[in-house]
């Protein structure tokens, strides 16, 4: 029973942080901000849209330099296999 729940929690883990931690805090800090603006008299549609124009290139950025720094490495570069 403890190894289905740790699959079940393992699964919901991954299935919402995914590959970046910070882009799943960003959706949780956008959804309560949206909750917040929500009680006013101020519409909240725009929030989330703006955290996606905000986090996604950041993530995008972030990611690319990572992989570039690798390549640069050698850790991910094509292999010849001569």
């Amino acid at each position: 029973m403890i190894r289905v729940l740790r699959a079940f929690g393992e699964f919901w883990y991954d299935f919402i942080v995914g590959d970046d931690w910070r882009v799943a805090v960003a959706v949780v800090v956008a959804l309560a901000i949206t909750c917040g603006v929500s009680t006013t008299s101020i519409p909240a549609w725009w929030v989330l849209p703006a955290t996606v124009v905000i986090v996604l290139p950041l993530s995008l950025w972030r990611e690319a330099r990572v992989r570039r720094l690798r390549f640069r490495s050698g850790a991910d570069g094509p292999s010849t296999g001569r």
